[in-house]
């Protein structure tokens, strides 16, 4: 070998080696297996709905559906005919499922079973089913269930393993050639056998047929030109399947290579999928490129996996690390150091992975904290064992090649080239020579000084000297110099120099010139800060359960919470670190984000990274994480090391669709009819009175984030309710009418879907059916009519008597006032009478005076008792005649006074006649006359809004006295009694009163008699 050869073969290798580790950054592979709830290990077909779940078939695990997250499993307990899937096809809403027994047809949750030989392939050509068995070929009709199609005795008896229509002729690939036909029926006039190999898979791309031959390659047709002809690719061999992705890729799945991806067009291999790139075994049986533009591969024995494009490039055990687990990791100019479990350190450059001999003192230890001074030398902070610093050292390795002459004896040894290669002295800094605590937390690298941060006793300043192998100074600093929690978490240097610690009891405080400043708890909640970050003068801080914080660094330090209109997928903050674009990455134990940041340091928007996009090291480990100097950021995690390369090319997402899965009414599901054709349309659901129970499933599917989908429904018209991951919504009593559901979802990135309707009628009940209301309201009508008018005739009837009676009474009364003031007049007469006579023998002309004035007084009584009022002047000049003559008649004489306070004029007042004139005579007759001092009468009126009020005055012997006497004398004074009566009956009970007027004591000095009568007027 000659120096030229071996100088292209090393370039080779190294060009090689380069290209492997760009390809493999933007691809992955994520395994789904029995772990993670597949039912069997040997996948044979997978197929995607138009819902988005993928439909896997399974060898002796049955039918499973996958949403990205969960598994839901069918299985011949379920009514599957056999558990041995071989092949599965969706036609309109009914899945068909090929097993080797026959076909099963799954509509819902039910199966239809069809006994046939072992189905290999279910083809849907022309509105037409046909099915490719293990003998010969079969047609489905919905009515007549699988008849099978007889072409000739060899294909009738072939194993058909796949049917392709090229859209003039049908290609069969069988185990006895591949066959051409011009129709699939039983008068074929084409019927030919194109080539005599075992086919065992075809497809049809751009005027050409692809048919693998099982250990010959792939046959290619050109089916647009005059003849066919046979051109080979002789690579891949035994392929299970084909299939086209990415427009012009070929994708041949084998049972003993993998994937293999072919160029469509310049029929080169482009790629391949096996067991070196991270397949578990090398037998594939397909592959299908879903709606989110992932390519699922389905394999024999090794479950199924994702396989997609991204940013991301994952190291673990099986891609050439120690161990999976990544305590630490550092970026330096030579490559990336990382701690890999207690297995020691790995260095990774462009010549691959490298594996660092693990000190013997060293074994089994943990190394959680990694970092690099300026001369490259690497530092290491350990569990329990101190600090390991790896001297560097670069030397000259001469690569040689030697040239053997025939004609001598000895072998020339020429030197062809030079390379640099790193050796290491490995130098253990412990307490036994001086360190603060071997139990290391994080290390900090300023110019010669190393700060040290140990997990509980203190943070160590110190100058190592590797020549003489010890420390040369040191400082602590601890309780007694002002750090108060000594639980150290992290420990950063600012831009001005300033040394920054956090606690796991959430204090924070920094250490300038050799001066502890310690903050205190900054967040006044009871959390730890596991990680300290600087960026632009501020001071970021992640939180075990409470988030990111920060602060601008100035006098005073004061903490906000990271906000905006999303929030970080996790609050448990492992890891921060800011790329190249000013993005905040945050690390937890569900991945990392990508936090936007506007100006105002608020959340514009959050990309999540999963194990579904690539971070398949999914838990991050603390403070793990570092940019290189390319700009690429590299994550240490449980499950390896993981690094993101920065693109402008990113996966788009596609907007979310929503679909309802199920309908049920009371607690039953709708099997009568077609979700899909109901949705947004004109078809309502009719439902009868008493069905007013419903609930709405309904399901987006996100095959990548599949947990992070929200959802939202309203009922008619209100508004929408709040988002949430609940996908079912159950209403009860729903009033009668028309209704219309609807439901929307958003993905992660808050994209939100078309909004999906359905709508349905709950039937009224024959009671509130308009109809029936309006002649039940028509019957009330009349009933009520009926009764109104025969209550209107009956109170009418009623009234009319009570009109009659009262007219009656009213009749009655009147005659009996009448009555009583004729009572009055004969009495008043007879005492005027008496009186006369009295006065004819002693005193004529005094007789003539009162017998004129009685004559007055006899023709106003007369004319007044014919009427029902008089005025008040009337009255008063009938009762000064009467005191006239009643002056003239009597023996003691007497004087009399008429008084009246009142707005009105007298003539206005209407009172009825003869009611004041016996209670004057009673006064007079019984009161003045008979009392021992001089007579003296008074009458007031006076009038109140309502009333007319009279007052008789006497300084008679008093009422009570008067009757004594009468009671002795049996006389009795009907003129009173009489008055009594009709006071009652004009101004009601207790509108008279009579009372002594006394004086001096128990002297009585006269009588007063007041009453009361609703005043009228003439107007």
């Amino acid at each position: 070998m000659n120096s030229t050869r071996f100088i292209t073969f090393f370039l080779l290798i190294l060009i090689s080696n380069c290209i492997s580790h760009i390809s493999a950054q933007n691809n992955q592979l994520r395994a789904y297996t029995l772990e993670d709830g597949l039912p069997q290990s040997q996948v044979y077909d997978i197929i995607q709905d138009q819902v988005g779940y993928l439909w896997l078939g399974t060898q002796g695990g049955g039918l499973c559906r996958f949403n990205g997250n969960d598994f839901e499993i069918w299985n011949e307990n379920d009514g599957l005919q056999s558990n041995y899937i071989h092949s599965l096809a969706f036609v309109n809403d009914s899945l068909f499922i090929g097993t080797k027994n026959g076909l099963s047809i799954k509509t819902k949750n039910k199966f239809t079973n069809l006994e046939s030989p072992r189905i290999n392939k279910i083809c849907q050509i022309a509105n037409k089913i046909y099915l490719a068995t293990n003998i010969g070929i079969y047609e489905y009709r919905k009515k007549q269930g699988l008849t099978k199609i007889n072409l000739n005795a060899k294909i009738n008896t072939s194993i058909i393993n796949d049917i392709v229509f090229d859209g003039r002729l049908y290609w069969l690939a069988t185990n006895k050639g591949l066959w051409k036909l011009n129709n699939l029926q039983q008068k074929a006039s084409i019927l030919e056998r194109h080539s005599a190999y075992e086919y065992t898979a075809a497809i049809f791309h751009r005027n050409k047929v692809y048919a693998a031959a099982f250990n010959r390659g792939i046959l290619v047709l050109n089916t647009n030109a005059k003849t066919y002809g046979n051109q080979w690719i002789r690579k891949p061999v035994r392929v299970t399947n084909i299939s086209l992705h990415n427009d012009n890729e070929l994708w041949f799945a084998t049972d003993n290579d993998g994937v293999t991806i072919i160029d469509a067009i310049e029929h080169t291999v482009k790629k391949k999928i096996n067991r070196k790139n991270g397949l578990a075994v090398s037998h594939t049986r397909k592959s299908i490129l879903d709606r989110q533009s992932n390519i699922w591969i389905a394999t024999s024995g090794g479950g199924f996996y994702k396989y997609f494009q991204n940013n991301f490039m994952h190291y673990d055990q099986n891609t050439g690390l120690k161990s999976n687990r990544v305590y630490a990791v550092h970026a330096t100019k030579s490559g990336i150091w990382a701690s890999n479990s207690e297995v020691g350190l790995v260095h990774i450059d462009s010549f691959g992975i490298h594996h660092i001999p693990q000190e013997e003192r060293l074994s089994d230890v943990k190394i959680k904290t990694l970092t690099s001074d300026r001369r490259g030398n690497i530092w290491a902070g350990t569990e329990g064992k101190g600090i390991l610093y790896k001297e560097v050292h670069k030397i000259d390795s001469i690569i040689r090649d030697t040239i053997s002459n025939k004609n001598l004896r000895a072998t020339t040894i020429i030197k062809t080239d030079t390379i640099t290669k790193m050796v290491f002295k490995n130098h253990i800094i412990d307490t036994d020579k001086g360190l603060l605590s071997d139990w290391i937390r994080t290390i900090q690298v300023v110019g010669r000084t190393i700060w040290v941060a140990s997990y509980s006793t203190g943070i160590a300043k110190l100058t190592y000297d590797p020549k003489k192998g010890r420390i040369i100074s040191s400082k602590k600093f601890t309780q007694k110099s002002g750090i108060k929690d000594l639980q150290i978490r992290d420990m950063k240097q600012d831009s001005l120099g300033k040394i920054w610690y956090a606690t796991q009891n959430g204090h924070l405080g920094y250490i300038h010139r050799n001066r502890v400043t310690h903050l205190g708890n900054v967040l006044n909640q009871t959390t730890a800060i596991s990680t300290l970050l600087f960026h632009k003068n501020k001071l970021y801080i992640g939180t075990a359960g409470r988030g990111i914080w920060w602060s601008d660094l100035g006098k005073n330090i004061s903490f906000k919470k990271l906000k905006g209109r999303k929030r970080p997928y996790s609050d448990n903050i492992y890891q921060m670190i800011f790329d190249e674009k000013n993005n905040l990455w945050a690390g937890s134990e569900r991945g990392v984000d990508r936090i936007e940041l506007n100006q105002s340091n608020d959340i514009v928007d959050i990309f999540h990274f999963g194990r579904n996009d690539g971070f398949l090291g999914i838990e991050t480990c603390l403070n793990a994480v570092t940019k290189d100097n390319q700009g690429n950021l590299w994550f240490g995690a449980i499950y390896g090391l993981t690094k993101y390369q920065p693109t402008e090319t990113t996966k788009t997402t596609i907007k979310p669709s929503i679909h309802f899965e199920d309908v049920e009414v009371a607690y039953r599901s709708v099997d009568s009819i077609q979700l899909n054709t109901w949705v947004n349309s004109d078809h309502i659901l009719k439902l009868s009175p008493n069905q007013t129970e419903l609930s709405f499933s309904y399901k987006t599917i996100d095959l990548d984030h599949p947990n992070d989908v929200e959802y939202r429904w309203k009922l008619n018209t209100s508004e929408w309710s709040p988002w949430s991951s609940d996908n079912k919504q159950n209403l009860a009593g729903l009033a009668y009418g028309g209704h219309s559901f609807t439901a929307q979802s958003r993905n992660y990135r808050w994209e939100e879907s078309d909004p999906i309707s359905f709508r349905f009628f709950i039937d009224s009940p024959i009671y509130e059916k308009p109809w029936f209301q309006l002649t039940v309201l028509g019957g009330i009508i009349l009933i009520l009519g009926g009764y109104g008018f025969s209550y209107i005739r009956r109170v009418k009837r009623k009234n009319k008597i009570v009109r009659e009676r009262l007219q009656m009474q009213n009749h009655l009364l009147s005659l009996e006032q009448k009555a009583l003031r004729l009572q009055m007049n004969p009495h008043f007469i007879f005492n005027a009478l008496n009186g006369i006579k009295a006065m004819g023998t002693s005193n004529p002309i005094r007789m003539n005076t009162t017998i004129n004035t009685f004559a007055t007084l006899l023709r106003e009584t007369l004319y007044n008792s014919r009427k029902d009022h008089i005025t008040l002047g009337q009255e008063i000049q009938t009762i000064k005649h009467y005191i006239e003559i009643e002056q003239l008649m009597s023996n003691k004489p007497f004087t009399y006074d008429i008084v009246i306070d009142s707005d009105f004029d007298p003539e206005e007042i209407l009172i009825p006649p003869m009611l004041i004139q016996p209670f004057i005579e009673n006064a007079i007759r019984h009161g003045i006359l008979k009392g021992n001092r001089e007579g003296k009468l008074k009458v007031q009126f006076h009038t109140t809004e309502d009333f007319l009020h009279c007052t008789i005055l006497d300084n008679g012997q008093g009422i009570f006295q008067s009757q004594k006497n009468k009671a002795k004398t049996d006389h009795q004074s009907m003129a009173l009694t009489v008055t009594r009566e009709r006071l009652e009956s004009i101004s009601g009970k207790d509108s008279l009163h009579i009372k002594e007027i006394i004086k001096d004591g128990n002297c009585v000095a006269g009588t007063e008699i007041m009453f009361k009568i609703p005043l009228q007027t003439d107007y």
